[in-house]
């Protein structure tokens, strides 16, 4: 009787697994979804466009090497 009860608890997780797996989204989500997605592109370019260009390049590297190039001395 106990292997009939494990059994069945296998076969029960084993079909609640599958059924997880087959669901699908309504149709009327994605609709919806697309709207959204226009809007925060087009606050996405907003933002970016506010960004100040900076007016000097920035050198990750600059703390680590000197600026200028070490000259040979003859």
């Amino acid at each position: 009787m106990r292997i009939l009860v494990i059994a069945a608890a296998v076969l029960l997780l084993a079909a609640a697994s599958v059924q997880a797996q087959g669901r699908r989204p309504p149709q009327d989500a994605g609709k919806k979804a697309d709207n959204t997605a226009k809007v925060d592109e087009k606050a996405y370019k907003a933002a970016l466009d506010r960004i100040p260009e900076p007016k000097d390049k920035y050198d990750p590297w600059g703390g680590a090497r000197p600026s200028e190039p070490a000259k040979k001395s003859k």
